[in-house]
């Protein structure tokens, strides 16, 4: 983690790159840090790191340990499942709104642009840069929420997604291979959506986040994972 210097919005960024590590897998599950300790990492005085923590432990990410301190929650495997069924029943409604708008208007100025990103989604999935699979895999489901056209889809997204996106830096980094299908995927629910069919869309999200869950619940029943993802 780099040293923060402006003062703009420090608490937001002082969060943002405390999140940012915790997702990325740089602040380990069960890793305890302490007030003082980011305050000299990222050179800032404890106040901001202090209203940081706050929001963390609001959102799930620390929680307290000991004096003055506090650890990153470890990855709970039935909250994760959890949040998968919740994301496939989004996912499969943000798609069917998406194909529905899709029905009554051309997709030939948005084909070009979705083209471009599963490219790009492809590119990363080979290059087995567990960052850059995040982050496509971000942009696409954050595409297919805003072509729904409903804000509220966009922003119950929100209120989750960090959790999935650490959940999802933990599996790459013990099996990278898990994406290498993931983009044929992609590619057909997009296709149905600009096609403008609902119930193909709609059926394609959903699939795809459950299995998603599965994959995920069958690394968790695994030791050697599963320990790693807990920080056990």
């Amino acid at each position: 983690m780099d040293k923060l210097t402006t003062p703009t919005q420090l608490i937001e960024r002082v969060y943002e790159t405390i999140l940012d590590a915790i997702c990325e897998g740089t602040l380990k599950p069960n890793e305890r840090i302490t007030q003082e300790g980011l305050a000299t990492t990222l050179g800032v005085s404890r106040q901001p790191i202090l209203q940081a923590f706050q929001i963390l432990k609001r959102e799930g990410f620390i929680e307290e340990s000991g004096r003055k301190g506090v650890a990153v929650t470890p990855l709970d495997g039935g909250k994760l499942v959890n949040l998968y069924q919740v994301r496939g029943a989004l996912d499969a409604l943000a798609a069917r709104s998406a194909a529905k708008r899709f029905s009554k208007v051309s997709p030939k100025p948005f084909r070009a642009a979705v083209e471009a990103l599963v490219t790009e989604g492809r590119v990363a999935a080979e290059s087995n840069d567990t960052r850059a699979l995040v982050r496509m895999d971000m942009a696409f489901h954050k595409l297919v929420y805003e072509l729904s056209g409903n804000p509220v889809i966009v922003e119950t997204s929100e209120l989750h997604w960090h959790h999935i996106r650490r959940a999802m830096s933990s599996i790459l980094q013990n099996d990278v291979r898990t994406f290498k299908g993931v983009w044929d995927e992609h590619e057909a629910i997009i296709e149905a959506i600009l096609c403008g069919d609902e119930d193909e869309a709609g059926s394609l999200a959903q699939k795809h986040a459950e299995s998603a869950a599965e994959h995920l619940a069958k690394i968790l029943q695994e030791p050697e994972h599963a320990s790693k993802l807990s920080g056990a």
